[in-house]
């Protein structure tokens, strides 16, 4: 069932706002503002010394870093470097958007997919349209659609003499956002939004297939390629060959652009691993009919009309099966912990609609930036174009990120959120994340909290760690522009630092050299590098 609106003004007008967060502001203000030195203790320490010692590391030769470090419980400055300058934030800008949508949406927010017709019953035949509608649920999966075809089959229809029409009218029709590269389009972290599509598994890669690759049993055969759901929505045009065991495997898989054909080519050997990729769909919401469809067939009921995208349900239709997703607060799992893209840009269209009535990303960063004000992040010097950090556009400094990591702590969905951010070198999945292979054997390992952030000569660290004082400290790290192939263990071995200081005495962390797996972002890679 649909959810009731709220308020649009509810987030910015409340008493909370009007009398904690000037306040909480002022701190922030006074601490973070242009110019502001390290505080007499910092400097005492030597804390500025060995992060200053860090950043001129040669990787970041020719490189801009922006790097602020402040006390989460008084807000005092501890460590800025360049706090005001914009960089690409990579996915750091889900901070902003996870925050935001946990104010304006709630942390019990469900998207809501519904079968719904305007036709009349005849018996087991249904006279009319059927019609899928959905509100932008990242998370449907094949059996969630097959629950809904099963309550349809259940109600004693196995007959639709109409059309099977697919509802995603409560977003726009963008399908992709500003400036993302075009080599992307095939690649799983760039899927097109709509707010009716599917995800092959419980990562949640909406808009996605996952395509899988074995070897053929002898040198010469064909590679045995599978899709994942099983669907005829996306044509396969395998022209991969399985060579002698110990050939070369150079498999390669994406979708040719504008079409639905994957193709598959290279080379793979007998008894080798083979391929596992994830690829975009062309077209949401035909992807997600389709499913539906097989799965209406599947359960004895057959849609004689053919399916139609993108027309809007009558306000007469009546519901005849509808799917709740899980609430907000447990979609923040999957969303931060792995670094889904896709969640990013639907929470942003949906709070352009809650706002607004627009599922626009135009509305939605509107509602962003409105949260964001309210906090006492200055929005006139931090540009977001997207949700998820993907546009080379995006620009945060490191002192902004900080003034929301410090006041989000004050929250009454904190809590939640905090649990969402990606743990330095816990090992499960849902748990470490993108940092599950960080900072491992060190004083941060389990201790510091962040989103992680990765593009090409951009990264970025923002979140929380304590020191070994138990003071709680929140941080933001942004690093541009530089040639190196990773920057992470730059940003490790500030994070090592801050969890080995206390207020006296600073910590010192050596940087890691070389490059492993774990300086490329999770979100970058699949399966299992995170």
């Amino acid at each position: 069932m649909s959810r009731p609106v709220r308020d649009a003004g509810r987030c910015l007008n409340s008493r909370k706002r009007v009398w904690i967060w000037p306040v909480a502001v002022a701190l922030v203000a006074a601490v973070l503002g242009p110019g502001a030195p390290a505080g007499a203790d910092a400097d005492r320490s030597g804390l500025a010394e060995a992060i200053d010692t860090i950043l001129g590391d040669p990787r970041m030769e020719g490189g801009t870093a922006s790097v602020v470090v402040a006390d989460a419980g008084s807000g005092e400055l501890l460590y800025q470097h360049l706090p005001a300058t914009r960089l690409m934030p990579a996915s750091n800008t889900k901070l902003t958007t996870s925050a935001a949508a946990m104010e304006i949406l709630g942390p019990e927010y469900r998207f809501s997919t519904e079968v719904l017709t305007n036709g009349r019953r005849y018996g087991s035949l249904l006279h009319g349209d059927l019609y899928l509608r959905g509100t932008g649920d990242p998370t449907l999966l094949a059996e969630d659609y097959d629950e809904l075809a099963e309550r349809i089959a259940d109600s004693g229809i196995t007959r639709v003499d109409g059309r099977l029409i697919a509802d995603d009218t409560r977003f726009d029709t963008q399908r992709l956002g500003r400036s993302w590269a075009a080599d992307d389009e095939s690649s799983y972290y760039s899927a097109q939004i709509s707010a009716l599509s599917v995800a092959p598994d419980t990562d949640y890669d909406t808009g996605t297939v996952v395509v899988t690759v074995a070897p053929g049993e002898a040198a010469g055969d064909e590679p045995v390629v599978t899709v994942t759901p099983d669907t005829d929505y996306v044509d396969l045009d395998v022209r991969a060959t399985t060579v002698a065991a110990g050939g070369a495997s150079d498999l390669t898989v994406g979708r040719e652009h504008g079409t639905n054909t994957i193709v598959v080519s290279g080379t793979t050997p007998v008894g080798g691993a083979g391929a596992k990729e994830w690829v975009t769909v062309w077209e949401p919401t035909g992807y997600a009919a389709a499913v539906f469809r097989d799965a209406l067939a599947e359960h004895g009921v057959k849609v004689v009309g053919p399916t139609s995208l993108g027309r809007r349900t009558p306000a007469t239709a009546r519901e005849l099966a509808a799917h709740d997703s899980m609430a907000l607060k447990d979609m923040l799992i999957p969303f931060m912990k792995l670094s889904n893209n896709m969640h990013a840009e639907v929470l942003t269209k949906a709070m352009g609609y809650e706002v607004s009535r627009q599922g626009t990303w135009s509305a939605g960063l509107a509602a962003i930036s409105g949260y964001l004000k309210g906090i006492g992040v200055d929005t006139g010097k931090v540009r977001q174009v997207d949700g998820s950090g993907l546009s080379r556009m995006d620009n945060f400094p490191a002192g902004q990120f900080v003034k929301l990591l410090l006041a989000v702590r004050d929250e009454p969905w904190n809590a939640d959120w905090y649990r969402s951010l990606p743990v330095a070198c816990a090992p499960d999945r849902f748990v470490g994340g993108t940092l599950r292979s960080r900072m491992c054997g060190t004083a941060a390992a389990l201790n510091a909290r962040a989103k992680t952030g990765s593009l090409t000569g951009a990264s970025g660290l923002s979140g929380y760690v304590t020191d070994a004082g138990g003071r709680e400290l929140v941080y933001s790290i942004v690093l541009n522009n530089y040639l190196a192939s990773s920057v992470k263990p730059l940003e490790d071995a500030i994070v090592v630092t801050l969890a080995k200081s206390t207020a006296q005495t600073a910590g010192s962390a050596s940087v890691r050299r070389g490059g492993t797996d774990a300086d490329i972002e999770c979100s970058w890679r699949k399966p299992d590098i995170c």
